[in-house]
């Protein structure tokens, strides 16, 4: 059975023709790939909210509960915790009340310095972040993309990252290896 080609044109293709046709050619391949990346990212995003949303998380709360599910403790200073997910402090106190509410984190003053306000993942955020990332592993495992087209992505969305300012590793590898090598242990 042949597949009839679908007459919708793509929307970033044209959108860069008409970059092209306005005078704007040198910006054209800049724009397709930004909002191709936005385009993306909304994609992405459908994917996991679908996941996250019936446990009622967001991907912020989902990453603060994994974030304080890494720790010995289980716990972070609230100023730690924004640093980490390079997020605004208003953010993560958003992402804490909302998840206190639910009665996965708990606030905590530290013992040491009183002035100092740890978020602390409770049992049930931690049983809600495990059922999160077991879902979340479905889609980080297929993305839509070969491994090793993954790993290229990955490593061009670094020097991007870089090149804005971005902690990224210093040798300017994102990963220790490459997918072949990994599959060659």
């Amino acid at each position: 059975m042949t597949r009839t080609p679908d007459p919708t044109p793509d929307p970033i293709r044209e959108a860069h023709s008409q970059w092209v046709r306005h005078g704007w050619a040198d910006a054209a391949d800049g724009m397709a790939m930004v909002t191709s990346l936005v385009r993306a990212q909304q994609l992405l995003m459908e994917r996991i909210d679908a996941v996250l949303r019936p446990l009622g998380l967001t991907f912020a709360r989902y990453e603060v509960l994994r974030l304080l599910s890494f720790t010995r403790s289980g716990a972070l200073p609230m100023t730690r915790l924004g640093s980490l997910l390079q997020v605004h402090p208003t953010s993560v106190t958003s992402a804490v009340d909302r998840l206190q509410a639910q009665g996965y984190v708990d606030r905590v003053r530290d013992d040491a310095d009183r002035r100092v306000v740890r978020a602390a993942i409770t049992d049930a955020g931690r049983d809600i972040v495990e059922a999160a990332t077991d879902g979340l592993n479905e889609v980080f495992r297929d993305p839509g993309l070969s491994p090793d087209d993954v790993y290229r992505l990955t490593e061009m969305l670094t020097i991007l990252r870089a090149s804005a300012g971005d902690t990224v590793a210093p040798t300017g590898r994102s990963f220790p290896d490459t997918p072949q090598e990994r599959g060659n242990r």
